[in-house]
């Protein structure tokens, strides 16, 4: 049985990180898109042979690890950040890698009979692939508490977080596609409660538990035959 399937997204800095822990925690697995992008540019990843070929060593040296050949993936980001076309050409490698991924880690967590998985991605609504998940968690925070946030991250400056952010879409808009709004911004007990109730009402439209409401209103109506 396919299990359901959570796509958690937020913009830089909301918090996703922590609120994929907390699902962690609480026994739901958790792809991280990140986490594959970081695997996929290992040396003996799929992906590496088509990223040589996309960004080869005599036109962009600066990208290799000279001794190891190994990718310098602080460069590689200052690359794509500042080229679209660059970006475009990485993405097309990764992207179809990173969905296989994400598939194989469903197909894992169903055979092991697992209910619900969550799939953390970053641009899930950019790139659209929130037609592909059963619910959408946005994880959310107020600006000025992003802003903080970001600019305590290493090699993070003001025009840095700000051209990110143009490229990301706008934290509003995010939260009215959501099915469900995360906000991280009171501590993490009030982010708890609020991915608790998400969970809990998920569960209940997926019919993985009965709803409470309804058995007590079948309850009221048994009574009112009775009396």
């Amino acid at each position: 049985m396919k299990p359901i399937i959570l796509g958690l997204t937020g913009s830089i800095a909301m918090g996703k990180s922590t609120i994929g822990a907390m699902l962690g925690n609480m026994g739901i697995p958790v792809h991280d898109a990140d986490a594959c992008v970081h695997r996929l540019l290992e040396a003996d990843s799929l992906a590496r042979p088509d990223i040589a070929v996309a960004f080869p060593y005599y036109e962009f040296p600066e990208l290799y690890v000279k001794k190891t050949h190994h990718i310098d993936r602080a460069k590689l980001g200052r690359l794509v950040f500042a080229s679209d076309e660059m970006r475009e050409r990485l993405e097309d490698i990764l992207h179809p890698l990173v969905q296989q991924d994400q598939q194989e880690f469903i197909a894992k967590n169903a055979a092991l009979g697992r209910s619900i998985v969550a799939l953390d991605i970053p641009l899930l609504f950019e790139i659209g692939l929130e037609k592909y998940v059963d619910y959408t968690l946005v994880v959310s925070a107020p600006f000025a508490i992003q802003c903080q946030r970001a600019l305590e991250r290493p090699n993070m400056d003001e025009s840095k977080l700000e051209a990110i952010l143009t490229r990301q879409m706008p934290d509003t808009e995010k939260c009215k596609r959501a099915d469900y709004v995360i906000k991280t911004g009171l501590g993490r007990g009030h982010s708890m409660k609020l991915l608790k109730e998400a969970l809990l009402d998920i569960r209940i439209k997926s019919g993985l538990i009965p709803d409470p409401e309804a058995e007590e209103e079948g309850e009221e109506r048994e009574m009112e035959g009775i009396l």
